[in-house]
């Protein structure tokens, strides 16, 4: 009796001082990540807003990519796209609300018009999806092919604004390359550690794998996102900041949840289907 329930308090206590230290590491990789993928893009002369799009909305994708399929291994499809509709949900109230309480977000033009939009039908698109209560590896190849459109139309934009490099003092390349690795294993690492701790929490609260994933975890892996925006708007990079939000987004529902379920079909709960909806909505609020 009393002595099980002492346990169970450590092994509680543990797993929310774990699931801080994984947050943290996340923040540190993050921090490591943005800073030195703007000197390389700079360096290369790539547009900001691109650098946020790409490179930067990937690794703070990380994470939910390493969630998704660290659950779906583990079997908890369902925690997975509960994670990346909670995450797309917090990225786009929460990162960019904060954001732009810390230094209003001025929306670079073609961005504006063009990822917005792919936000929206994106949304829209797993709604559609989502219809059967399921993720068929059908439906995963589509989102993969979305999502190879999706760079190739940024990408290809990006060439075309392209500006001659001013030259960088700052670090170099090389080992600008290390840092980003560094903070890509810090990541992968808080991830980890996030997302075994909030299914132990949630289990011993008695919550459900899709509550977890759109509560619990889906904020766990946004803080990357939300601490590479609040980052990128204190120095003043808005357009990464917005960036960063809104092409995570596009990122965990084409490549994410594309991969995953090209892999392996994922079952969803109908409640999913209404926070996908709702999604879609957050969506079209924030054109």
């Amino acid at each position: 009796g009393a002595a099980a329930e002492t346990v169970s308090e450590m092994s509680m206590l543990r797993a929310v001082i774990l699931l801080i230290v994984g947050a943290a590491l996340i923040a540190v990789g993050a921090n490591l990540l943005v800073d030195n993928g703007t000197k390389i893009a700079a360096a290369l002369g790539v547009p900001e807003s691109v650098i946020a799009l790409t490179f930067v909305a990937l690794g703070t994708s990380l994470p939910e990519l390493v969630t998704a399929i660290t659950s779906l291994v583990k079997g908890h499809g369902s925690l997975s796209l509960g994670n990346i509709v909670g995450s797309n949900i917090f990225n786009l109230l929460m990162v960019i609300g904060v954001s732009a309480l810390l230094r209003p977000i001025t929306t670079p033009k073609d961005m504006l018009k063009r990822d917005l939009w792919w936000n929206i039908a994106v949304s829209a698109g797993l709604v559609i999806l989502l219809l059967d209560f399921k993720l068929s590896r059908l439906e995963g190849i589509i989102l993969l092919i979305g999502m190879t459109a999706y760079l190739f139309v940024v990408i290809r934009g990006a060439l075309r604004e392209r500006t001659d490099a001013e030259p960088i003092r700052t670090l170099s390349v090389p080992r600008s390359i290390l840092y980003i690795v560094g903070g890509l294993i810090a990541i992968i690492c808080g991830g980890n550690l996030v997302v075994d701790n909030a299914s132990l929490i949630a289990r011993s609260l008695g919550m459900s794998d899709t509550l977890v994933g759109l509560t619990i975890v889906a904020i766990g892996t946004s803080l990357p996102e939300l601490m590479t925006s609040i980052v990128a708007a204190r120095k003043g990079d808005s357009g990464i900041a917005l960036g960063n939000a809104v092409g995570s987004c596009l990122f965990n529902i084409m490549f994410i949840l594309g991969a995953t379920s090209s892999l392996t079909p994922i079952h969803a709960a109908p409640e999913l289907l209404i926070d996908a909806i709702l999604l879609t909505a957050v969506c079209i609020l924030i054109l």
